[in-house]
């Protein structure tokens, strides 16, 4: 585990339990960058995520708490500039909440565990959902299928 998780105690791939810490207690915890997108709602710029382009196979979790959010098998090239996924690995790792800020009606997507900001979902993807989740690099973490197979393997 890197440095910057180490020093949030709140990052877990094994606990699903909701995550509800104020911006203050947040800002002491996260790295600025991740801080800004996930809890200000901010955005990365285009074309800066080395996961826009990854091909590798495993998972993407949340940055800030560490719950699984996207299969890499879900993950495609949408030209917008950020990670597109067509669907989210369940249900509930994502939550939803309308966005209508800089004139425009997007729907947000968050983090169902921190309800950390991710990105936007938009309704021109692929088959077979027809969903476009563009979603900032800064706010993902990614483990490779084999690392996460190991992983799993150890917990049991």
């Amino acid at each position: 585990m890197d440095t910057k998780k180490q020093a949030n105690p709140h990052y877990s791939r094994s606990d699903s339990s909701k995550v509800n810490l104020t911006d203050e207690e947040w800002k002491k915890i996260l790295p600025q960058d991740v801080y800004y997108i996930a809890r200000m709602k901010g955005t990365e710029r285009p074309w800066t995520s080395p996961f826009e382009t990854s091909k590798e196979v495993g998972t993407y979790y949340c940055a800030v708490c560490g719950n699984a959010l996207f299969l890499s098998d879900t993950k495609f090239e949408s030209g917008c500039g950020w990670p597109s996924f067509y669907q989210p690995v369940t249900k509930g790792s994502v939550i939803y909440e309308a966005d209508n800020s800089h004139g425009m009606k997007r729907t947000e997507v968050m983090c169902g565990r921190c309800k950390s900001h991710l990105g936007h979902v938009f309704e021109d993807g692929p088959p077979p959902t027809g969903l476009r989740y563009c979603i900032n690099g800064v706010v993902l973490d990614f483990e490779k299928a084999k690392e996460a197979e190991k992983s799993y393997e150890a917990k049991k």
